[in-house]
């Protein structure tokens, strides 16, 4: 009988997909605060539009990392 083990080259990969994944978490939310600070200035929407598509990329990230270390996990 064959037991299961986790395949440690899937897991390194969900890791590191999580660890970008948490730089973007960071990285988001804080370029937000830098555009609702910033309302006056010209570059209000296009660092608004990037902090955006980060904060949405985080949580894209997050999900397929997580879907990835399970992966490694519990598939053969």
């Amino acid at each position: 009988m064959e037991t299961k083990k986790t395949n440690k080259e899937i897991l390194v990969k969900g890791l590191k997909i999580m660890g970008t994944s948490l730089g973007a978490m960071f990285l988001g939310p804080l370029l937000l605060h830098i555009a609702f600070s910033n309302q006056e200035k010209p570059l209000y929407i296009p660092i608004l539009i990037v902090a955006i598509i980060i904060c949405a990329l985080a949580i894209y990230l997050a999900f397929k990392g997580l879907n990835t270390i399970l992966d490694s996990m519990f598939k053969k």
